[in-house]
Protein backbone atom coordinates (compact mmCIF):
# COMPACT_ATOMS: atom_id res chain seq x y z
CA UNK A 1 0.00 0.00 0.00
CA UNK A 2 2.76 2.45 0.79
CA UNK A 3 6.14 3.55 -0.34
CA UNK A 4 8.37 6.03 1.35
CA UNK A 5 11.38 8.13 0.58
CA UNK A 6 14.88 7.57 1.76
CA UNK A 7 15.69 8.76 5.25
CA UNK A 8 15.64 12.53 5.67
CA UNK A 9 19.05 14.08 5.23
CA UNK A 10 20.71 16.56 7.52
CA UNK A 11 19.56 19.24 5.07
CA UNK A 12 15.87 18.61 5.76
CA UNK A 13 13.50 21.22 4.44
CA UNK A 14 12.11 23.61 7.06
CA UNK A 15 8.63 22.47 8.10
CA UNK A 16 7.22 25.99 7.76
CA UNK A 17 7.43 25.78 3.96
CA UNK A 18 5.54 22.50 3.81
CA UNK A 19 1.79 22.05 3.55
CA UNK A 20 -0.90 19.59 2.51
CA UNK A 21 -3.58 20.50 -0.01
CA UNK A 22 -6.59 18.76 -1.46
CA UNK A 23 -6.34 17.48 -5.01
CA UNK A 24 -8.16 19.94 -7.28
CA UNK A 25 -8.82 20.23 -11.01
CA UNK A 26 -5.86 22.63 -11.12
CA UNK A 27 -3.46 20.14 -9.47
CA UNK A 28 -4.67 16.72 -10.64
CA UNK A 29 -2.41 16.55 -13.72
CA UNK A 30 0.67 17.38 -11.65
CA UNK A 31 -0.38 14.75 -9.09
CA UNK A 32 -0.71 12.12 -11.81
CA UNK A 33 2.82 12.95 -12.95
CA UNK A 34 4.48 12.12 -9.61
CA UNK A 35 6.99 9.29 -9.93
CA UNK A 36 9.14 7.45 -7.38
CA UNK A 37 12.56 5.96 -8.18
CA UNK A 38 12.21 3.09 -10.67
CA UNK A 39 13.37 0.55 -8.05
CA UNK A 40 10.49 1.68 -5.78
CA UNK A 41 7.68 1.32 -8.31
CA UNK A 42 6.72 -2.12 -6.99
CA UNK A 43 6.21 -0.67 -3.51
CA UNK A 44 3.39 1.79 -4.20
CA UNK A 45 0.45 2.02 -6.58
CA UNK A 46 0.44 4.92 -9.04
CA UNK A 47 -1.36 8.08 -7.95
CA UNK A 48 -4.05 7.46 -10.57
CA UNK A 49 -5.05 4.23 -8.80
CA UNK A 50 -5.09 6.00 -5.43
CA UNK A 51 -7.37 8.73 -6.76
CA UNK A 52 -9.72 6.10 -8.21
CA UNK A 53 -9.80 4.35 -4.83
CA UNK A 54 -10.36 7.67 -3.07
CA UNK A 55 -13.41 8.21 -5.28
CA UNK A 56 -14.68 4.68 -4.59
CA UNK A 57 -14.12 4.87 -0.81
CA UNK A 58 -15.58 8.38 -0.45
CA UNK A 59 -15.26 9.89 3.03
CA UNK A 60 -13.11 6.97 4.25
CA UNK A 61 -10.24 8.14 2.01
CA UNK A 62 -8.26 11.30 2.68
CA UNK A 63 -6.03 12.10 -0.35
CA UNK A 64 -3.68 15.08 -0.11
CA UNK A 65 -0.81 16.61 -2.04
CA UNK A 66 2.43 17.60 -0.32
CA UNK A 67 3.78 20.98 -1.35
CA UNK A 68 7.02 22.75 -0.51
CA UNK A 69 6.17 26.34 -1.32
CA UNK A 70 4.73 26.14 -4.82
CA UNK A 71 6.51 22.88 -5.68
CA UNK A 72 4.54 19.63 -5.60
CA UNK A 73 6.76 17.01 -3.96
CA UNK A 74 4.40 14.21 -3.01
CA UNK A 75 1.05 12.56 -2.56
CA UNK A 76 -0.45 10.78 0.41
CA UNK A 77 -3.72 9.11 1.16
CA UNK A 78 -4.99 8.19 4.60
CA UNK A 79 -7.78 5.76 5.38
CA UNK A 80 -10.27 6.74 8.04
CA UNK A 81 -12.11 4.29 10.30
CA UNK A 82 -12.25 1.38 7.85
CA UNK A 83 -13.16 -2.19 8.84
CA UNK A 84 -9.85 -4.09 8.94
CA UNK A 85 -11.09 -7.63 8.38
CA UNK A 86 -14.21 -9.42 7.28
CA UNK A 87 -13.89 -11.74 10.29
CA UNK A 88 -14.18 -8.84 12.77
CA UNK A 89 -16.18 -5.90 11.37
CA UNK A 90 -15.81 -4.12 14.72
CA UNK A 91 -12.04 -3.87 14.19
CA UNK A 92 -11.93 -0.45 12.53
CA UNK A 93 -8.64 1.28 11.85
CA UNK A 94 -7.19 4.46 10.44
CA UNK A 95 -3.79 5.09 8.96
CA UNK A 96 -1.60 5.86 6.00
CA UNK A 97 -2.76 4.11 2.85
CA UNK A 98 -0.36 5.53 0.28
CA UNK A 99 2.75 7.69 0.28
CA UNK A 100 4.52 8.81 -2.86
CA UNK A 101 7.41 11.25 -2.70
CA UNK A 102 8.77 12.30 -6.07
CA UNK A 103 12.12 10.68 -6.89
CA UNK A 104 13.88 14.05 -7.09
CA UNK A 105 12.45 15.15 -3.73
CA UNK A 106 13.38 12.13 -1.61
CA UNK A 107 15.74 12.35 1.33
CA UNK A 108 14.71 15.90 2.27
CA UNK A 109 12.20 15.24 5.04
CA UNK A 110 9.03 15.34 2.93
CA UNK A 111 8.05 11.76 3.76
CA UNK A 112 8.55 12.42 7.48
CA UNK A 113 6.39 15.56 7.18
CA UNK A 114 3.67 13.61 5.34
CA UNK A 115 3.54 10.84 7.96
CA UNK A 116 3.47 13.35 10.82
CA UNK A 117 0.70 15.29 9.07
CA UNK A 118 -1.45 12.17 8.81
CA UNK A 119 -0.75 11.39 12.47
CA UNK A 120 -1.84 14.93 13.40
CA UNK A 121 -5.06 14.58 11.38
CA UNK A 122 -5.85 11.20 12.91
CA UNK A 123 -5.22 12.55 16.42
CA UNK A 124 -7.54 15.46 15.64
CA UNK A 125 -10.21 12.91 14.67
CA UNK A 126 -9.74 11.00 17.94
CA UNK A 127 -7.61 8.07 16.75
CA UNK A 128 -5.20 6.53 19.24
CA UNK A 129 -3.24 4.51 16.69
CA UNK A 130 -2.09 4.92 13.11
CA UNK A 131 -1.59 1.93 10.83
CA UNK A 132 0.49 1.51 7.69
CA UNK A 133 1.40 -1.41 5.47
CA UNK A 134 4.53 -1.82 3.42
CA UNK A 135 6.14 -4.12 0.93
CA UNK A 136 8.91 -6.10 2.66
CA UNK A 137 12.39 -6.25 1.17
CA UNK A 138 15.53 -4.23 0.66
CA UNK A 139 13.82 -1.64 -1.56
CA UNK A 140 10.76 -1.45 0.69
CA UNK A 141 10.07 1.39 3.12
CA UNK A 142 10.10 -0.69 6.32
CA UNK A 143 13.23 0.93 7.75
CA UNK A 144 11.76 4.40 7.10
CA UNK A 145 8.57 3.58 9.00
CA UNK A 146 10.45 1.95 11.88
CA UNK A 147 12.63 5.08 12.24
CA UNK A 148 9.40 7.07 12.63
CA UNK A 149 8.31 4.83 15.50
CA UNK A 150 6.08 2.27 13.80
CA UNK A 151 6.33 -1.27 15.12
CA UNK A 152 5.26 -4.37 13.28
CA UNK A 153 2.07 -6.01 14.52
CA UNK A 154 2.86 -9.52 13.32
CA UNK A 155 -0.06 -9.23 10.88
CA UNK A 156 0.09 -9.08 7.13
CA UNK A 157 -2.27 -7.50 4.63
CA UNK A 158 -1.90 -9.54 1.50
CA UNK A 159 1.88 -9.80 1.22
CA UNK A 160 2.51 -6.54 3.05
CA UNK A 161 3.78 -6.03 6.59
CA UNK A 162 1.40 -4.20 8.95
CA UNK A 163 2.86 -1.54 11.23
CA UNK A 164 1.27 0.56 13.95
CA UNK A 165 2.21 3.81 15.66
CA UNK A 166 0.67 4.86 18.97
CA UNK A 167 -0.70 8.41 18.87
CA UNK A 168 -0.28 9.89 22.34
Amino acid sequence: MSSAPDAPSSTSTPRTALRLEQVTPATVDAALGLRVHPHQEGNVAPVVRSLAEAYAFGEAAWPRLVFDGERLVGFLMAFLDLPWSEEDPGDRRSGLWRLTISADAQGKGYGRFAVRSVADELRRRGARQMYVTWQPGDDGPGAFYRRLGFRTTGETSGEQVVGVLDLP
